[in-house]
């Protein structure tokens, strides 16, 4: 309270600020005008005594005068109430006390008098646990007095002091002018703190009702938001589909030797293009707080030499070493966790030490810091002989859409959101990222995760080398296409056809139902958005078919949208999996075959 107030202050004005309640406020003038109402009383008490000669009442006038002025000056020096509420309270039971036993050896109406006052001012200023404890210091000792005094006669070897009529009523009036202002000045306040209770419950009110309207809006932008990336991710997607699909088509197709590189040129730059938007919609799902980690078993070294694989080759163009090094101990593991992630952490980390990188090398380590049996400590590390990073800027690097300036963004592009990514994947899950960086010398960006692991020992035999996939199965197979998109379709017809499977196409979702209503097929390519009816629809309208076949048919749903709630619906719909555009054709025919074999 009121640290700035000067020793020599008088005024009650300084020590009390609008911040204290009502309530308080109140203790404190009660205390200001209270103590100025005691001293007025002792002192005309000790004025009428002494010329008395009752010397005992007297010093105990004079003691409380003066006790009172000190606590005063402490009140307009220092304000806290509560202290000073109990030592003048404690003084007031030891005079109680003294004078019933010493002064006066007798209990009459000013002594009653005086044992209230203190009784309703420790309820009123400390509330009922120390107002009990008040209570009982003042009223036991008189009742034990009476008790003495009615058995045996209460006698001490000091002669007692005797009041007369005009001490008996400046004492009463005293009292019975603290009695009055002390109820008076609390009742007022306590009604002052309930109107204020009151209007504080009144603006609570108005505050949730705006906090309630700023967070449905919230919630309306945050929908809104969602369902604009959505749409715009489902544009852009689905003619990208058909630009990288007709690239590997081409490319599958034997091309020319300045044919092919056009056409990785092609490749390459629509698939820049969809790692853009992934990146915008990874963002998206990541700040709505709707990320779920999975928990499955997967090849930490294998993943990694997949993370690692087509960097190499991006390294190499650029004329850098690439360097991975994975621990051996590693090697032949199960691991749990969520590969997907771990990917996307790693392969943003080694794109960024890529593209940062004119020269030298790139190093990636992955070791193994602590084994105990079934949790592995695995260090991931990311080094790189590029341009560095000044330390003043390596707090803005993990902020969305921004790079370390101006001229990097212009010379070395991206969006300024991969870092921002991996940040925020480490942090979801508890996990540190370490920057270590000196201009014009590189970087190394580095994290440790504690992967549950399992005793089981990967056969490494049993894995089919990346980029091949087993056609076996395929063969003559009926698929049933609902796409819209002609583009797509045109696109799924070439692909479809050097996998020897037999296309039908259903331009919307009801046509789908009559095709499955007078045919019958082995696996239904389901796109979500259509004309007439959507694939949700179609899908539900399917699986409610008499004949168990029909019904019953794998459905894998083809969707360019990037809803975060996507898959859930998906398998709400009760279709069998999905795929999303623009896909990898050994992706979807890994799929078809898989759902075709446990039909």
């Amino acid at each position: 309270m009121c640290e700035d107030v000067s020793f020599f202050n008088f005024s009650i004005h300084k020590i009390i600020s609008k911040e204290q309640s009502y309530l308080n406020q109140a203790r404190i003038r009660l205390l200001y005008y209270g103590l100025f109402l005691v001293f007025i009383a002792s002192g005309t008490l000790f004025i009428s005594v002494y010329f008395q000669g009752q010397h005992l009442l007297a010093y105990t006038a004079g003691f409380l005068m003066l006790y009172v002025a000190v606590l005063f000056k402490a009140l307009t020096y220092r304000p806290n109430w509560f202290r000073i509420s109990h030592a003048l309270l404690i003084a007031g039971t030891l005079i109680n006390f003294s004078i019933v036993y010493v002064s006066l050896q007798t209990i009459n109406i000013v002594t009653v008098q005086a044992v209230i006052v203190v009784i309703i001012f420790s309820y009123y200023m400390l509330g009922q646990t120390w107002g009990l404890v008040y209570s009982l210091l003042n009223t036991v000792p008189i009742l034990f007095f009476l008790l003495i005094d009615y058995s045996n006669g209460y006698v001490i070897h000091i002669k007692p002091d005797k009041i007369d009529q005009a001490t008996i009523i400046i004492s009463l009036f005293a009292n019975f002018i603290l009695l009055i202002f002390i109820h008076s000045h609390l009742y007022t306040s306590f009604l002052k703190n309930i109107k204020q209770l009151k209007e504080s419950g009144e603006e609570q009110a108005a505050l949730n009702s705006k906090l309630e309207k700023a967070i449905e809006k919230a919630e309306k932008s945050t929908q809104a938001k969602s369902e604009f990336l959505s749409t715009m991710s489902h544009e852009i997607r689905t003619p990208l589909n058909a630009v990288i699909g007709m690239s590997n088509l081409l490319m599958m197709g034997s091309p020319r030797p300045e044919q092919k590189e056009n056409l990785e040129i092609l490749k390459f730059s629509a698939n820049n293009l969809l790692a853009i938007v992934n990146d915008v919609l990874d963002f998206n799902k990541i700040e709505s707080g709707k990320l779920v980690f999975e928990n499955i078993s997967f090849n930490l070294a294998e993943l990694m030499n997949n993370v690692c694989g087509g960097q190499k080759l991006n390294a190499k163009e650029k004329g850098l070493e690439f360097t991975l090094n994975i621990d051996a101990k590693l090697n032949n593991k199960v691991f749990f966790g969520d590969p997907t992630r771990i990917t996307q952490v790693v392969f943003n980390l080694v794109s960024n030490a890529i593209k940062f990188t004119t020269q030298g090398n790139v190093w990636v380590r992955v070791i193994c810091l602590e084994d105990r049996h079934n949790k592995v400590t695995v260090k991931f590390s990311v080094r790189d002989t590029g341009i560095g990073i000044e330390e003043i800027n390596r707090c803005r690097i993990f902020e969305p859409f921004t790079q370390e300036s101006l001229t990097t963004t212009r010379q070395y592009g991206g969006t300024g959101l991969g870092l921002a990514i991996v940040k925020r994947l480490l942090d979801l899950q508890g996990l540190h990222l370490n920057v270590l960086s000196r201009i014009d010398e590189g970087s190394e960006f580095s994290f440790n995760m504690e992967l549950p692991v399992s005793t089981a020992v990967i056969d490494e035999g049993t894995d089919t080398p990346s980029g091949e996939t087993k056609q076996g199965g395929s063969t003559g197979l009926k698929v049933l296409i609902a796409e819209d998109n002609m583009v797509n379709v045109m696109l799924m017809k070439k692909l479809l056809s050097k996998w020897d499977i037999i296309p039908t196409i259903a331009e919307n979702g009801e046509r789908a139902v009559e095709f499955m209503q007078y045919g019958n097929f082995d696996i239904i390519l389901m796109d979500l958005q259509m004309p007439v009816m959507n694939g949700f629809d179609a899908a539900d309208e399917i699986r409610k078919m008499a004949d168990p076949k029909k019904a019953n048919v794998p459905i894998i749903a083809l969707t360019a949208s990037a809803m975060i709630d996507i898959k859930d619906k998906v398998f709400e719909a009760g279709m069998n999996d999905y795929v999303s555009k623009p896909f990898k054709p050994n992706e979807l025919l890994e799929k078809i075959q898989s759902l075709v074999a446990l039909v």
